[in-house]
């Protein structure tokens, strides 16, 4: 079996993780990914006894993870860290001229994993940001993000760690229904991207075929 019995996950990441979580109720997972991953595991498998934590925060990026990441993550001995970063990395160069290059990036990220590896013995879900051409301006964003995602997909394969591959996924997606669908705009999931991040995250943990 994938999970073994008193398995803590622990969800990390900027809005899309947080979706609307209470920040002052540890147990709240908010209304997006986290919490359905949780419903479906918690319905899979009962007699484990699972513990899913979410400490996403809205507007953050890798380097507000690296601030908090005792507190928020290590301190809780997870044995599962889900790591969900990167689209607000690129958004602030957009709205508000705060590049993170791609080299600041990895090393935040790097720090991350470093980090984890060292105090926990834990499973690394690295999940790739993504970005949809909606509004029309979200189309420019490539150029900076895409170096993330491929980044994101070295360190799973350095470190050994699942991959959830998102940015293809949601692009095929917006082959069957309008990217907005998917994400208003371009970023925040509706709640079918949110069950498409469910789906996705199962399968590469491999609970789902």
């Amino acid at each position: 079996m994938v999970f073994k019995e008193n398995d803590i996950i622990l969800f990390q990441g900027d809005s899309i993780t947080d979706c609307g979580r209470n920040y002052e109720d540890a147990s709240s997972l908010g209304v997006g990914y986290a919490l359905m991953i949780a419903g479906r595991l918690g319905n899979l498998y009962p007699e484990k006894k699972l513990t899913f934590i979410n400490r996403g925060i809205s507007g953050n990026r890798a380097v507000d993870l690296q601030g908090r990441w005792e507190k928020d993550c290590l301190e809780h001995k997870p044995t599962w860290v889900s790591i969900y970063i990167g689209i607000n990395d690129t958004w602030r160069r957009y709205d508000s001229g705060q590049e993170t290059t791609p080299e600041q990036f990895e090393a935040s990220y790097r720090d991350l994993i470093g980090r984890t590896k060292q105090s926990l013995d834990a499973k690394l879900v690295l999940v790739e940001p993504f970005v949809l051409p909606v509004p029309d301006d979200r189309k420019g964003w490539r150029q900076d993000l895409d170096p993330k995602i491929h980044i994101v997909r070295e360190l799973a394969r350095e470190y050994g760690a699942v991959l959830v591959p998102l940015d293809g996924l949601f692009a095929a997606a917006s082959a069957k229904a309008d990217p907005a669908y998917w994400a208003p705009d371009g970023v925040h999931p509706s709640t079918a991207g949110h069950a498409l991040i469910t789906e996705a995250w199962l399968k590469a943990v491999g609970v789902l075929s």
